[in-house]
């Protein structure tokens, strides 16, 4: 089933690609946030293609996914910004030099991708456990677990100076 949907998806690609990239460019004007546009409606159009095909919608719901997808991008901070011939002066932030800020920087990269998210909420953003929890849809103890493990292994790593008061 997973190969005739993917068939039939890309038989819907490979027939409306150029139009849809056409109308893309017409929408924002710049070749490549439209082909990004286009990228981002198909993508979105492929989680949503058995329900679309079956009400036989497929080329009404990706326009509708394009204007919606180049509306979001206009909106966008980046969108605004402008680039000028002096740059702004850097600023550090109030609590790190930075040497500390590399040498934090790089303990956190050897963590594993769950114990670095965890401890970033918990001890640089200042969560409760239950919180982040919360938001990594895991349990209080895997928080405390894995906050543990986490905390062993930035030891290693980092000056006692940089470890969470909590150490």
């Amino acid at each position: 089933m997973g190969e005739r949907r993917d068939r039939e998806f890309t038989e819907f690609v490979l027939t409306r690609q150029s139009r849809l990239l056409g109308a893309a460019y017409l929408l924002c004007g710049d070749l490549h946030a439209a082909e990004d546009l286009v990228q981002t409606a198909l993508t979105k159009l492929y989680v949503a293609w058995p329900r679309v095909q079956r009400s036989g919608s497929e080329d009404a719901y990706v326009r509708r996914i394009l204007v919606n997808a180049s509306i979001d991008s206009s909106r966008r901070a980046w969108r605004r910004e402008r680039s000028t011939a002096e740059l702004p002066e850097v600023v550090e932030p109030p609590d790190f030099a930075l040497e500390d800020r590399d040498e934090l920087v790089a303990a956190l990269a050897r963590l594993a991708p769950k114990q670095r998210r965890i401890v970033v909420l918990r001890y640089w953003m200042g969560l409760p456990i239950e919180d982040v929890a919360a938001d990594l849809q895991v349990t209080a103890s895997t928080v405390k677990s894995q906050s543990a493990k986490a905390l062993n292994n930035l030891r290693a790593h980092l000056s006692p100076a940089l470890l969470p008061e909590e150490c």
